[in-house]
């Protein structure tokens, strides 16, 4: 896990302010992303625990977002340079460098977690360690709301993201995922491609029981 994660750390520091300018205003054009974005936001705010991680959070432009519909929201990311970024980008929230198999959080004290696309570089064998690792942080009651590039085969498919290799997911499988993680599925949204590869886009929902 060290190697493939200095690897991600280093490839995303490298395109930080190119990443940023990409995405910043991606959502816009995103009508399904913004949809589950704001659907897992207000089903957080119902439960009265409003405490939100962000994690993977890049340029921190979603961490803003989920500020923004009412969420006590910060954000987590690997890359140092990113998290930079995104303080400086949004000076009047919270950004932490943290490893996502081991985040800086109590047990069982988020009302939500946002993992929008931040696993697809994890190679499949660790991915139910991260899964874990976040149902361990979420309060009972507490959402995941994550999203990840989809294939309709049998098996994760391994693809030369721009930034550093990807991996996408048969949603079925990754639902079993976040059951073994201890967490229970309850809505997902699976859509056309929005970009040149080809994938499906993901997006499932997760309650801690």
């Amino acid at each position: 896990m060290m190697e493939h994660q200095d690897e991600t750390r280093a490839a995303y520091d490298g395109v930080v302010e190119l990443y940023a300018s990409l995405f910043a205003n991606r959502l816009e054009e995103r009508p399904f992303s913004r949809a589950m974005i704001g659907t897992f936001a207000e089903l957080i705010r119902a439960t009265g625990n409003v405490r939100a991680a962000d994690v993977g959070c890049g340029p921190g432009h979603l961490t803003a977002m989920l500020h923004d519909l009412g969420l006590d929201a910060f954000g987590l990311d690997l890359s140092p340079a990113m998290v930079d970024h995104a303080r400086r980008a949004h000076p009047a929230l919270r950004f932490d460098e943290a490893r996502m198999e081991s985040l800086p959080l109590e047990d069982r004290t988020l009302g939500g977690i946002l993992a929008h696309y931040s696993m697809i570089h994890t190679p499949p064998a660790e991915v139910p360690r991260l899964l874990a690792e976040q149902a361990r942080v979420l309060a009972p009651g507490g959402l995941l709301l994550v999203s990840f590039f989809a294939t309709e085969g049998p098996e994760p498919v391994r693809f030369d993201h721009k930034v550093t290799p990807a991996y996408s997911w048969p949603v079925d499988r990754f639902g079993e995922m976040l059951v073994e993680a201890g967490l229970v599925p309850f809505a997902r949204l699976l859509h056309d491609p929005a970009s040149e590869r080809g994938f499906l886009d993901a997006h499932l929902l997760a309650r801690h029981p």
